[in-house]
């Protein structure tokens, strides 16, 4: 299987009801990430880096700033005369709740597409991930479907999880929806999968005619009557589920391990370019142990958080293990600690937050502390 036979399909909307603060004004796929990124660039860059160039992305609500960030696409490479990028938002202004309805009204879309395969994925995962070698896997075992796990712990925010029991070929020999989950690593499945698009258009038909519409138990009862394999993801990979979540994985970037392998140079993580000044540090900041993209200007104190764009952090300031997201402003003598604030967000001069680790204060978009 070549590549360029395959159809990019993207879930942008993916378990926005578990994370309401971060998704109230963008869809899931949307929400930034790691100082200047967007969840959106990982599953893009990973899909045309591996030569997928037709790429549509299913949008629920609250898509525009979506729309803003992926653009034509060609950040990504993928508005050359062959590529192609495309954001479906709900068909007839109808929001689908599940995948089956998502899918069955983007049937058109699918059915006209050059590509004889589809590749499905959500579009809350972190991961740089070849899909090259899941293409070879599928073409070696002549797969119907092949679904992409991971062995890990279940995410906070999964309350339905898809786990497999896998033989040693990679042949899945039972699909498991909400099992007992405990802290142990399990071969989870969290939506990303290929299939053959005849396929997946026949089995979304049979599903509405007989109104099955969770897309798990298809998958599930795919077991027995196709080839159903499964391809582990063995680099590092973070679902994004919860606020939880999106504080933790912005919290491992501090590894230099953990960015080592998601900004491979071989498999660049693309994103929309923001031309900003070099960030300004004074003569009184300090800063430790943290991500600064550019444009920010610190005055004060910094340890262990993310800055993106713009962020401006005033004299006598002391942040730490916080996440600040672009054009925020910190005014002076504040103390604040395990706090992620989002978009625009004006801080007062002397004032005190903190959070914990476990519970983390959200300050939403535009807010004044």
């Amino acid at each position: 299987m070549r590549s360029n036979e395959v159809l990019g399909f993207i879930f942008a909307g993916t378990l926005e009801d578990k994370m309401p603060e971060l998704a109230a004004s963008r869809t899931t796929a949307s929400i930034p990430i790691g100082g200047k990124y967007r969840l959106i660039d990982f599953v893009l860059s990973n899909m045309s880096n591996s030569g997928v160039n037709n790429i549509g992305i299913v949008a629920k609500s609250n898509f525009l700033s979506l729309m803003d960030h992926v653009g034509s696409g060609s950040a990504y490479d993928l508005s050359k005369r062959r590529s192609n990028l495309s954001v479906l938002p709900p068909y007839g202004g109808k929001i689908f709740s599940n995948y089956v309805e998502a899918i069955y009204n983007m049937h058109g879309y699918i059915e006209h597409a050059r590509e004889d395969y589809v590749l499905i994925s959500p579009g809350n995962i972190v991961t740089n991930f070849d899909y090259n070698g899941l293409f070879d896997f599928h073409s070696k075992n002549n797969s119907d479907v092949t679904l992409i796990y991971k062995n890990a712990v279940v995410p906070s925010g999964y309350d339905r999880p898809v786990t497999i029991d896998v033989d040693e070929n990679g042949k899945v020999n039972q699909v498991f929806i909400r099992p007992e989950v405990c802290k142990e690593k399990v071969n989870q499945v969290y939506g990303s999968l290929l299939i053959k698009k005849n396929l997946l258009l026949e089995e979304i038909r049979n599903s509405l005619s007989i109104n099955q519409l969770d897309v798990k138990r298809i998958i599930q009862n795919a077991v027995g009557k196709y080839r159903v394999y499964a391809y582990e993801n063995k680099g590092y990979c973070a679902a994004i589920s919860s606020i939880n979540d999106y504080f933790e994985f912005n919290m491992d970037l501090m590894k230099k391990e953990v960015r080592d392998e998601l900004f491979n140079p071989k498999r660049p993580i693309y994103t929309k370019v923001r031309d900003d000044a070099p960030s300004r540090y004074g003569l009184s900041s300090k800063v430790k142990n943290s991500i600064v993209a550019q444009g920010c200007v610190i005055d004060g104190e910094v340890e262990n958080c993310v800055l993106s764009k713009g962020v401006y952090i005033g004299k006598g300031a002391k942040i730490s293990n916080c996440i600040v997201m672009q054009d925020t402003k910190i005014g002076q003598n504040t103390n604040l600690n395990y706090v992620i604030i989002d978009k625009d967000v004006t801080i007062k001069d002397g004032r005190s937050l903190m959070g914990f680790d476990s519970y983390p204060i959200y300050i939403a978009k535009k807010s004044v502390v």
